[in-house]
């Protein structure tokens, strides 16, 4: 049967900013006496927001609470994509193509309020029937939650869907959901190969993904 729906990440996916949000994180926990690292960044990758403030909080050696955490890194990273807003150039384009075909929904780890930030500020929101955090969910990914509110959303089952993912834990999540997985690995935070192995599909940019690479995606899964 074919795919019915399509569900976005949208870190590192949309948006170039697996690397801002590893830039403002990494100044946060400096600014407030504590250490940061690309493993830290790759440990917190598909985290919700709880996950990834208590990881700085804990492992990080910040003496803040996790809130104050929350308040101050996100706080910077809306200054930072105010001042740059890092679109991948093809997002608009496969957006549009795909929206006319198929019901839209984002997934992503990022905050609602980021989300909806960026959307707005990229002239996309339109464009999706769903925006789904991974704070509206009970766990983050790798767990298939935030993949499996989307599509309840957009009232298709996952395994009548496709997920477009860049991070290994996205990549994990979305096939824990069953769904038809796409890869466009992170360039900045590169999956595993057996990670990316376990998706139907392997980009090597969004701009390489067409409508009919999803109707080729279908799955019998589906028909049961």
């Amino acid at each position: 049967m074919a795919i019915e729906a399509v569900v976005f990440d949208m870190d590192g996916v949309l948006i170039d900013s697996e690397t801002v949000w590893h830039e403002v994180r990494a100044a946060f926990v400096r600014d407030h006496g504590g250490h940061w690292t690309e493993d830290d960044q790759k440990a917190v990758m598909g985290a919700n927001s709880r996950e990834w403030s208590e990881h700085i909080r804990d492992a990080c050696g910040v003496a803040l609470s996790a809130e104050e955490i929350y308040a101050g890194v996100v706080r910077a990273l809306r200054a930072a994509l105010r001042e740059r807003l890092p679109m991948y150039p093809a997002a608009p384009e496969v957006v549009e193509a795909l929206s006319a075909q198929y019901p839209l929904a984002v997934a992503s780890s990022s905050p609602r309020e980021i989300i909806e930030y960026v959307l707005d500020q990229a002239g996309l929101a339109g464009q999706f029937r769903a925006l789904v955090s991974s704070d509206e969910v009970e766990r983050a990914k790798p767990q298939p939650d935030v993949y499996i509110e989307a599509c309840r959303r957009l009232g298709c089952r996952p395994p009548c869907s496709a997920a477009v993912e860049d991070s290994a834990n996205g990549i994990r999540a979305a096939v824990n959901a069953g769904m038809a997985v796409v890869a466009i690995p992170n360039e900045a935070f590169p999956p595993p190969p057996e990670v990316v192995s376990s998706a139907r599909l392997s980009l090597g940019s969004l701009r390489e993904l067409r409508p009919e690479m999803i109707a080729a995606l279908n799955t019998e899964e589906c028909d049961a």
